[in-house]
């Protein structure tokens, strides 16, 4: 006999989540989860591939926020093809975006080791060579790159889940 539901460590062991996780979907609406009569949870047994979906989106940057927009749009029988498709399209332009300040950063990076090598050398032993303030002596690339950088979020740590 196939199941029809599934509980939450299940789910989660399937599809390779955590049951916080599971929680956390089913608060913000990307995922449904039925009320036993003893109050745990259980999924219908396609709520893997709905989580799947949520993961993969996630992944290529969309935010919760909008999964939750368009799969309630969608939950109710509205068509939220278009929507999607800009969304898709923004996403795009800001991994192009995003590849030219890494391929900046990169070469930033690059340079890095024999110009720091020349400072170590030209220190004297025991002083600082201040490789890191380095930084703050912008060159014009070094400072397009940093400006990209700053422009697009790419400095520090992104959240795009909760």
């Amino acid at each position: 006999m196939k199941a029809t539901s599934l509980g939450p460590a299940q789910l989660a062991r399937l599809a390779g989540v955590s049951t916080d996780t599971l929680r956390h979907y089913d608060r913000e609406g990307l995922l449904v989860a039925n009320r036993r009569s003893n109050g745990y949870r259980e999924y219908p047994t396609g709520a893997l591939g709905r989580v799947r979906l949520v993961q993969h989106a996630l992944s290529a940057g969309f935010t919760i926020e909008e999964l939750a927009r368009i799969l309630k749009k969608r939950d109710h029988g509205g068509t939220p093809c278009r929507e999607v498709r800009a969304l898709a399209a923004s996403k795009l332009e800001r991994l192009a975006h995003e590849i030219e300040g890494l391929m900046a950063l990169r070469d930033e990076m690059r340079a890095l080791p024999k110009e720091w090598d020349d400072r170590l050398a030209k220190a004297a032993e025991g002083k600082r060579a201040r490789l890191l303030e380095s930084w703050t002596q912008v060159p014009t690339a070094r400072g397009e790159a940093t400006a990209h950088r700053e422009r697009y979020g790419l400095s520090g740590r992104k959240g795009r889940t909760k």
